[in-house]
């Protein structure tokens, strides 16, 4: 009970591999006994939503979060890869705040950022895709928490010394050399660097690469190297 209480748990669902997204009632309530079991714990700290369910009741969705709530099985609750609009449908029905989203985010999948610095542009980086969901999330207080924060793309996979990214693996590396950490740290460092304080998901199972890119908490890059950055990874400014 002393080391739970020194933990934060957090679970996601609403996916059926292969098969549905899912954010019936019973499937949520389901998928919770079910994490709830496999962990041996008897709360989650935060349960999230993942991808949109095309079919999503939210009223229903409501009444999965009180009767979790009210069980004391969550005590917080948050969504994954949610626009704006979707969240402000879940905020009219739902007793207990958003407090997560989480979504990808990187030196090269930075369409949240491309968007607002192209803003009335013509070119293909000033499209919205998500429906201003940086702004949103920060003008309601919701953290974001980052995935794949050092991936190119599902087929390519990193970034990190991919023949892909010349310039952008000789911008990491000059300052990876200047800070003594690594260019995944490096990378890490340009998301914390973000005025929105977002949270990083590192998805290893190395301890030793997981303390490498907690030293870019150390770090606090210079405007200059945060643009530097962004441009060295095929982006522009108008």
């Amino acid at each position: 009970p002393e080391l739970r209480d020194k933990m934060i748990i957090q679970s996601k669902c609403g996916i059926v591999p292969g098969k549905r997204y899912d954010f019936s009632k019973d499937y949520i309530i389901n998928a919770v006994n079910g994490t709830l079991e496999r962990l041996h714990t008897d709360h989650l700290d935060l349960l999230l939503l993942h991808r949109p369910d095309a079919l999503c009741d939210y009223e229903e969705v409501a009444d999965a979060f009180n009767t979790l709530n009210k069980e004391g099985k969550v005590c917080q609750f948050g969504v994954s890869n949610h626009t704006a609009g979707q969240i402000r449908l879940l905020q009219m029905y739902a007793n207990q705040s958003i407090v997560a989203n989480q979504l990808q985010f990187s030196i090269v999948h930075s369409g949240m950022v491309d968007s607002g610095l192209h803003m009335n542009m013509t070119e293909d980086f000033a499209v919205d895709k998500d429906g201003g969901v940086l702004d949103f999330c920060r003008f309601n207080e919701i953290m974001i928490q980052v995935w794949s924060p050092l991936q190119a793309s599902w087929s390519e996979g990193t970034f990190i010394d991919n023949p892909h990214y010349p310039q952008l693996n000789e911008e990491l590396a000059k300052l990876s050399e200047k800070y003594h950490v690594t260019k995944a740290a490096i990378a890490v460092a340009w998301i914390l660097r973000h005025p929105a304080h977002m949270q990083v998901i590192s998805g290893t199972a190395s301890p030793i690469h997981l303390r490498e890119m907690c030293e870019a908490t150390n770090i606090q890059l210079t405007r200059q190297e945060w643009y530097d950055l962004y441009l060295a990874s095929g982006k522009t400014l108008p």
